[in-house]
């Protein structure tokens, strides 16, 4: 069964330095039919004007994934990291016990973001932090894993039973990926287009995937990405 969640059907809220789209209940966007995917929780694209950003706030026990399109983001936070994720990487944060951190956009240019928060498999994981990018090539008609609660292949760790892949498919290119019995997907297209089982998505639709054995990911007219979550 794929259930396809089209970018427009999203939660939405534009505070003028800030345009989101929430895929799941968020904030003061509630919709008791979208509030999570299994242990997926947050799924939210930004769109952040130059020199904005969020000022320092606490967050505890949820996974933080962040990965960058398109500009940079600065980050700092209370274990002492900072730097700046450019287009094309990820940071993973391990809220666990309770850290403090601050995003902004330190350049002249929109920065257009995934944010994603995964639940994680016990409370009280102590805070850590991760950084990887995913160069040209890499991820090139093929999954490329960015995080695993076994890490393997230079992804990072999470601490929840779960496999986050990037993908960056040619025009007509074709990806197969079969799902372990009992695990489910969400696919998230991140750029131009993608087809799913005969099923397409658009930039910023997201499919929830359970009862399938098998997937075929293929790239659109002009190519595609996507984000696959394979989840317990």
């Amino acid at each position: 069964m794929i259930n396809i969640r089209k970018m427009l059907d999203r939660g939405h809220a534009d505070h003028g330095w800030l345009k989101t789209y929430h895929s799941f209940s968020f904030g003061n966007y509630y919709d008791p039919g979208h509030i999570r995917f299994k242990s997926l929780r947050v799924m939210n694209e930004d769109w952040i004007a130059p020199g904005k950003g969020f000022p320092l706030h606490p967050h505890d026990n949820m996974e933080i994934l962040t990965y960058v399109l398109d500009g940079e983001i600065e980050h700092r936070d209370s274990m002492g990291n900072k730097g700046v994720l450019k287009a094309g990487e990820f940071q993973l944060m391990h809220a666990g016990t309770g850290i403090l951190h601050s995003e902004a956009n330190p350049s002249d240019n929109e920065l257009h973001l995934y944010q994603i928060w995964i639940m994680p498999d016990k409370r009280g994981h102590e805070p850590g932090y991760q950084q990887k990018a995913v160069f040209n090539g890499e991820a090139t008609n093929q999954l490329a894993l960015i995080a695993s609660k076994v890490p393997k292949e230079g992804a990072m760790l999470i601490h929840q039973d779960v496999q986050i892949f990037l993908a960056r498919l040619d025009a007509g290119s074709k990806i197969d990926y079969t799902i372990p019995s009992g695990r489910s997907v969400w696919i998230q297209a991140t750029r131009d287009e993608v087809v799913v089982n005969g099923n397409t998505l658009e930039a910023g639709d997201g499919a929830a995937i359970t009862a399938e054995s098998e997937l075929s990911v293929a790239g659109g007219a002009k190519g595609g990405e996507l984000l696959l979550f394979d989840l317990k």
